[in-house]
């Protein structure tokens, strides 16, 4: 399996929406699909491309994102811990420090991205909260 990210050009996307426009029409319903559900899950993230992906921002963290490849689409959770707690989810996908990988034309279940994006909201409403209190 090809781990080349699709790039129909060199320029970076300015938005999700002009790196969707680049992406082969069956990966792209499954990341508009994708998109939608982060969305619903997450209302006040914000959407960025981010290291050449786009992402999702809750604060000003990174929340999430995903991409599309040659031969698969990609869901980042970044955060191994997240992932770890839905392992029986997600064992039917390959996946590996925070990310899974799916099939461009069978978008993961709604359901299991939600409660992704609910822990990783969780996870670091915990971690960041922390850090704040620890400031002087």
């Amino acid at each position: 399996m090809s781990r080349t990210m699709l790039k129909a050009s060199s320029a970076k996307p300015a938005s999700i929406d002009s790196y969707l426009a680049k992406v082969p029409p069956r990966a792209r319903a499954s990341l508009k699909a994708l998109r939608k559900v982060i969305r619903a899950a997450a209302p006040r993230a914000t959407e960025r491309i981010a290291y050449g992906i786009p992402s999702f921002y809750l604060d000003d963290h990174p929340l999430v994102g995903f991409a599309a490849f040659k031969a698969h689409c990609s869901f980042f959770g970044m955060s191994t811990a997240v992932f770890a707690k839905y392992a029986a989810a997600l064992k039917k996908y390959p996946t590996s420090a925070g990310t899974v990988r799916f099939p461009m034309d069978q978008p993961l279940p709604a359901s299991l991205v939600k409660r992704v994006v609910k822990a990783r909201i969780a996870e670091n409403k915990a971690r960041f909260s922390k850090r704040k209190a620890a400031k002087p």
